[in-house]
């Protein structure tokens, strides 16, 4: 009974903060963080029963007539993201405490954190496709509150309606995926779903169930074309987007991927969609996040752009690149939540997010500028930091696929071409925060210079920990990160995974000469990048959250024009419009098409229930 108390101890802690929120909000905070400190530990108490490559789980009968029941696992790829939840999550309340200001409604927001959270880890835990679905639309509700927390502005109602606009339809396809692997394999318990891989992939609902759970997954973790909401998503308070946008929400699609692998996984349909649309991705967000101006903005599309690179990996399929996928979903999650917290720290104390407008810090916040340049090393892939060994089994996995036949070449040239992206907006955002004078227009000159410090410890200390973990894994790796990296591998791919290694230094390769070229690219292009920009406005493009809300504004529109035609003031209209669909309705209905019935047969009519309908017939007449 204990994995129910995991999810439990989130649930009881989303109603703590509302409660002592009275008594003064480092009361409210530390109180909080008792829920998610106790659930971590219990997550813990099943690690090494986990590392060892079991699975604990737990049943409980809920709905059996709808095959939904209660049903909570741990296994690697569970732990893996429980730690990050959890761990992450703790570390980004206590920073939120110092981050809002004296007037925010910290109980909410707090709460709004933990309902997440609490999302967020049944997804992780979810050993039924129907439960982890709910908690799927729980994660989209709540981050919709999050996103809208400040709702007196425009930019952050506009960000939270399309992140749940673009994900809530994502949902509604993934339901349907969902019930038709239910139909195929005839139960929605998560270990009967992964055993029943070859069925599902012989079945001729394959092709549709694949669409609609990518559908599903693509928009939750804003894979091309369904990119555009993170960046808008921006507009809300520094502590949720570092919480939802490097370590949870955003992840949620990506451990929808690994963790239907083993059942939709291993066809050349699956590997040209992820590895496609992950390369894709990884290309056309690096190139806008090298663009970006605002501080969030580097950072959203910096994050969109290694979504796709784990995407990728997962598309490639080999076991060494499911090895790699699940060790740059930790190190993303580590790097980026630090990131995300420094930009915090300096719109905190600056006033401003505009990297052009900032620069010079490092005089005068030296702790924040530590805290940027480990974190940001890791992001570039720089050695010795985590991201340089997950970036280089990227290339390592890239250089053995055979996914496009001949042109199969081309995939690791355009990654070494994001990968010097990478490291491109990597170094501008050290160099041109700490390091490079500010780029004032004339009116900006006449202004006042920017007097800033680094903040309380206690908002340092998250971030710092954070990049100190980035720079840690990726000096002992073998140490830190293999076990839970083996455990999560192996739940991702359903077998035995291979032995690998993880080492900064594997001799004089293809690998780190891809690296090298990575490297000086990003450098050089770091060096014109007045001239990439003004490349870039030679072909303008246009923002997709303004095609979306001209979408629907149109549709709006029609509807509008529909009401109007329809609704004329005459209620025997109305009826017989009612009664015509009744008709339309019941005639569908009593047609005997298996295409609409399936294996269900029509029920027997009653003559209760004729009675009933004609009686209700003529009154709606009648009343007319």
């Amino acid at each position: 009974m204990s994995l129910l108390w995991i999810p439990l101890l989130t649930i009881i802690g989303t109603l703590v903060p509302v409660m002592t929120s009275r008594h003064g909000r480092k009361v409210c905070v530390a109180t909080t963080l008792v829920a998610p400190l106790l659930a971590l530990g219990l997550v813990l108490m099943h690690a090494p029963t986990v590392i060892a490559g079991d699975v604990v789980s737990l049943q409980i009968p809920w709905m059996p007539l709808l095959g939904l029941d209660l049903a909570l696992r741990i296994d690697g790829l569970t732990l893996l993201f429980a730690l990050l939840i959890l761990g992450i999550g703790s570390l980004i309340l206590l920073y939120a405490g110092y981050y809002l200001s004296a007037a925010e409604d910290d109980g909410r927001f707090l709460s709004y954190m933990m309902l997440f959270m609490t999302a967020m880890l049944g997804i992780a835990m979810a050993d039924n496709l129907l439960l982890l679905w709910l908690f799927w639309e729980l994660t989209s509700i709540s981050s919709f509150l999050l996103i809208g927390f400040w709702g007196h502005r425009s930019d952050a109602r506009r960000g939270a309606r399309m992140a749940l606009t673009v994900t809530g339809a994502g949902g509604l396809a993934l339901l349907a995926g969902i019930l038709l692997i239910g139909q195929v394999v005839g139960s929605f318990a998560m270990s009967d779903v992964l055993a029943a891989g070859d069925a599902i992939r012989a079945s001729a609902h394959y092709p549709l169930i694949l669409v609609l759970v990518l559908f599903g997954a693509f928009t939750k973790s804003a894979q091309f074309p369904f990119h555009f909401w993170l960046p808008h998503a921006m507009a809300a308070p520094t502590p949720v987007s570092a919480f939802l946008h490097s370590a949870t929400m955003v992840k949620a699609g990506v451990f929808l991927m690994a963790r239907l692998n083993p059942a939709l996984g291993d066809t050349a349909l699956w590997a040209v969609a992820l590895s496609l649309v992950g390369l894709a991705t990884m290309l056309y967000a690096a190139w806008f996040a090298l663009l970006e101006r605002d501080l969030k903005g580097i950072l959203a599309f910096s994050t969109v752009s290694h979504l796709g690179l784990i995407t990728l990996l997962l598309g490639l399929g080999s076991p060494l690149a499911i090895v790699a996928a699940v060790f740059h979903i930790l190190n993303h999650a580590t790097f980026k939540a630090a990131l995300f917290m420094m930009v915090g720290i300096i719109d905190h104390e600056t006033g401003t997010r505009d990297i052009d407008r900032l620069g010079a810090l490092w005089s005068m916040m030296p702790l924040t500028g530590t805290m940027t340049i480990l974190a940001g090393s890791a992001m570039a892939g720089f050695p010795p930091f985590n991201g340089f060994l997950s970036k280089e089994m990227l290339f390592e996995e890239s250089l053995i696929n055979n996914l496009l036949g001949a042109l199969s070449v081309v995939i690791p040239l355009l990654v070494v071409v994001a990968a010097m992206l990478s490291v491109a907006y990597s170094l501008r955002l050290i160099y041109s925060l700490f390091f490079a004078e500010p780029k004032l227009t004339r009116e900006q000159k006449s202004q006042p210079p920017i007097k800033a410090h680094d903040p309380a410890h206690g908002m340092l200390a998250p971030g710092l920990f954070l990049a100190a973990v980035s720079l840690l894994v990726g000096l002992f790796p073998m140490t830190l990160a293999a076990p839970l990296i083996n455990a999560a591998s192996l739940a991702v791919q359903g077998e035995t995974t291979p032995m690998f290694t993880l080492a900064l230094w594997h001799g004089i390769n293809t690998p780190l000469l891809m690296s090298l070229a990575a490297v000086a690219g990003g450098i050089l292009v770091l060096r014109h990048q007045r001239y990439f920009a003004g490349l870039a406005a030679l072909f303008p493009s246009r923002d997709a959250g303004i095609i979306f809300e001209a979408g629907i504004q149109r549709a709006i529109k029609i509807t509008l024009w529909l009401t109007l035609r329809l609704e004329n003031g005459s209620l025997q209209r109305y009826q017989a419009l009612l009664i015509l669909c009744a008709l339309v309705m019941t005639a569908i209905g009593l047609t005997r098409l298996e295409s609409l019935t399936g294996e269900l047969g029509l029920q027997p009519l009653d003559g209760m229930m004729i009675l009933g309908a004609g009686l209700m017939i003529f009154g709606a007449i009648g009343s007319a």
